[in-house]
């Protein structure tokens, strides 16, 4: 769209736009503008609050050309309030996520607010062959179901994932990082039973090592669970 396009022009940080162009395999097909995280969240807030049909109308518009176009949608579906419409729109930008960065983007605020109603769809998306929109779900139950509401299926369901592909296995990975930090005592037992793919063991515990949230202690002990390049864990 024209009117917004010449805005996130005029955002432009050509330095910031170089950097990026590396940094995000995946959108070797999409021109970077390079607007900044901050600014792109600025803007999508200004949309939705004074220009609410331009915003709509924006989101109609897929795919888009510009990474930078995607990461506004993102940020636009956060601003969302009610839950049916930001799960309508949801579903219909998920296809067209075609990169790690957007997907990790991607957190309604308003998901947050009704779990229940949230879990169905999860697992649909976890089901999914898409890799960002099984690497969405995973996001999903690690934001929101690793505390208070955490229930060790959902940790079983993220093991047993079956699309294929890195981002999802980094995903995988840094699931079990952040389960060791918030619920140690179900998701060590992954690790100590070697219940995942070797890749994604080592993984987590190299994510989980690099935690400020994970004590010294611990990080000894993971270490000592690092799989060799003989060993092979299963998914």
């Amino acid at each position: 769209m024209e009117e917004i396009q010449t805005h996130l022009r005029q955002l432009q940080d050509i330095a910031y736009r170089d950097f990026q162009k590396g940094l995000i395999p995946g959108t070797e097909n999409k021109t970077f503008i390079g607007v900044r995280t901050p600014a792109l969240r600025a803007y999508a807030k200004q949309l939705m609050k004074c220009e609410p049909d331009l915003a709509r109308k924006f989101m109609e518009e897929l795919p888009h050309a510009w990474f930078d176009e995607d990461q506004l949608h993102a940020f636009l579906l956060g601003e969302i309030k009610d839950f049916d419409e930001c799960m309508e729109e949801t579903e219909k930008f998920l296809p067209y996520v075609d990169n790690w960065a957007t997907c990790d983007q991607l957190s309604p605020k308003v998901f947050g607010k009704n779990k229940e109603r949230l879990l169905a769809h999860i697992d649909r998306w976890l089901e999914s062959d898409h890799v960002y929109t099984v690497r969405f779900g995973i996001g999903m139950l690690m934001s929101h179901f690793l505390g208070e509401d955490f229930d060790g299926r959902y940790m079983e369901k993220v093991a047993r994932v079956s699309c294929e592909g890195y981002y999802v296995d980094m995903m995988v990975a840094w699931y079990f990082a952040t389960a060791l930090a918030k619920q140690y005592e179900a998701a060590i037992v992954y690790l100590e039973e070697k219940r995942l793919s070797r890749q994604v063991h080592n993984k987590t515990i190299q994510k989980a090592v690099e935690s400020r949230r994970i004590d010294n202690e611990t990080k000894t002990y993971l270490k000592t669970l690092k799989l060799k390049g003989n060993e092979n864990g299963t998914n």
